[in-house]
């Protein structure tokens, strides 16, 4: 059992800075704030509970809570459970859609959209199946489709948007208004399974605010790996993507057709130049702890050129990506790849990328890639991409194993939080300052989702267990304004 006493008695945010003043987190708890060098003062600040008792925020800020499991949909199926990766983009009159997934496998014990025994499963929606589980256990995962009015704060409309896929766990926005979702897993069409197909690729969902189920084509050329999340530059279509796994690899997909990832492309995976094979985690070995001047931990900060390998055989029968990458290619490895969201504080744009496990601490590592301007050129080697090791706090109370995040309108990240203990938001200053924006108070799962209305007025995050999704709204500007000191 998680200790949640100890949590909330020695809980020392990461910096709200004199912008915490201005906000005066309320509550009925205390916490005491660790200062950051180079922030402003550190009264002990507090969170204010919300009606709902589902997250603590600022003082200011309310939780609007919507679309949970179980509940009818108005496709008339259920909300299935396991809500995870999100995004918002604009809508018809001024909404927001949200595509939403749904981290869900082929069992008779999870709520998926179909009821308890699947008795809402008709032919119409069986047509539109990825994997129909032998007609004994569909697969359950999938995305949800919501139509959401920031002004009114009400939720119009939601919807069953792709079907029949598992673990969809995180995903990406594109440009061309689509999103992306990812399946976390190397589940194969096995005789000793229902399972029907292979799994573990990529799936594009049309954004639409029209009840449909997208066709389920597989993206296989963008490669069958443990799959996370998926990031476009918008200026190229180049997709990265980021693979869930403790030896993960980097990987970038340059379509044949940018926009149109279903005709194919190359898959490669990102090599640092001067350093073949590098381990970025940051892992101590136990020989290292036994003769610590042999252990040489990326410090934050550091920058890399980059260059990236072609992968070959992509659809990875023997789920062997990473090691063809690493070993045979000098790819470098990371500590589980896990969320990634494009910026633009850089003139060419920058990734963050979150790696859940890395570190000394193994609490999470946020790293940023800038891309080359002659990305995926023949010019690339003349100015490479780079690779810097964003931050590395290797302390539970200032992040604790990052997963999903965003890119704020104002620059910051916000990250959720998959870790052991009480679940929060943290921000991320584009300085590299942490603080804490909100609490999960109503149970230990993880937060999963973050990402901003169109409007800038609306913060959407899941609370995966037992699915639910939270619109936050507040004083943005009093976060936006804070000032360093």
């Amino acid at each position: 059992m998680k200790n949640r006493l100890s949590r909330r008695q020695f809980l020392r945010f990461g910096t709200f800075a004199s912008a915490a003043v201005s906000l005066g987190f309320m509550g009925c708890s205390r916490a005491l704030i660790e200062k950051v060098p180079g922030f402003g003062p550190e009264p002990p600040y507090e969170f204010m509970p919300t009606p709902n008792r589902l997250l603590d925020l600022p003082e200011g800020f309310t939780a609007h809570a919507f679309s949970r499991t179980g509940e009818i949909m108005d496709d008339g199926l259920w909300v299935p459970g396991g809500h995870d990766g999100m995004a918002a983009y604009p809508g018809p009159n001024g909404k927001t859609i949200l595509v939403r997934n749904h981290e869900l496998v082929a069992t008779s014990k999870s709520v998926g959209a179909f009821g308890w025994n699947n008795e809402k499963l008709e032919r119409s929606v069986t047509n539109k199946l990825y994997d129909a589980g032998s007609g004994e256990l569909p697969c359950l995962g999938g995305t949800t489709t919501l139509v959401y009015d920031t002004q009114t704060q009400t939720l119009e409309k939601h919807f069953l948007s792709l079907a029949g896929t598992i673990r969809n766990c995180a995903g990406g926005l594109t440009p061309w208004n689509t999103w992306i979702t990812c399946e976390e897993t190397m589940q194969k069409a096995e005789a000793e399974t229902t399972y029907e197909v292979d799994h573990g690729y990529n799936f594009e969902v049309p954004v639409s605010a029209d009840i449909e189920i997208a066709d389920p084509i597989p993206l296989k050329a963008m490669g069958r790996f443990n799959h996370e999340a998926v990031a476009v530059d918008p200026k190229t279509g180049i997709v990265y993507q980021t693979e869930d796994r403790g030896d993960s690899l980097m990987y970038r997909f340059i379509p044949n057709k940018p926009g149109e990832l279903a005709a194919g492309g190359k898959l490669q995976a990102m090599r640092i130049r001067d350093l073949k094979g590098a381990d970025t985690r940051n892992w101590q070995s136990r020989m290292q702890k036994i003769f610590p001047w042999t252990y040489n931990p990326v410090p934050v900060g550091e920058t890399f050129a980059v260059e990236w390998v072609d992968i070959e055989n992509v659809e990875s029968p023997d789920d062997d990506l990473r090691v063809q990458g690493n070993e045979g290619k000098g790819a470098a490895k990371f500590a589980r790849g896990e969320g990634i969201w494009y910026g633009s504080n850089s003139e060419n744009g920058e990734f963050y990328i979150a790696c859940t496990n890395g570190g000394i601490a193994y609490k999470g590592q946020i790293w940023k890639y800038t891309p080359s301007p002659y990305e995926a050129t023949s010019r690339e080697e003349q100015q490479p991409g780079t690779l810097q090791l964003f931050i590395e706090p290797n302390d539970r109370n200032l992040m604790e194993n990052a997963d999903n995040l965003t890119v704020t309108p104002w620059g910051d990240l916000i990250i959720c939080e998959d870790g052991p203990e009480e679940e929060f938001l943290v921000g991320v200053t584009p300085e590299g300052h942490l603080y804490k924006f909100a609490r999960n108070a109503g149970n230990m799962s993880e937060l999963a989702g973050a990402t901003f209305s169109p409007d800038g007025t609306t913060l959407f995050v899941n609370i995966q267990s037992h699915g639910i999704t939270l619109a936050i709204t507040g004083p943005w500007h009093e976060i936006r304004q804070r000032p360093l000191t």
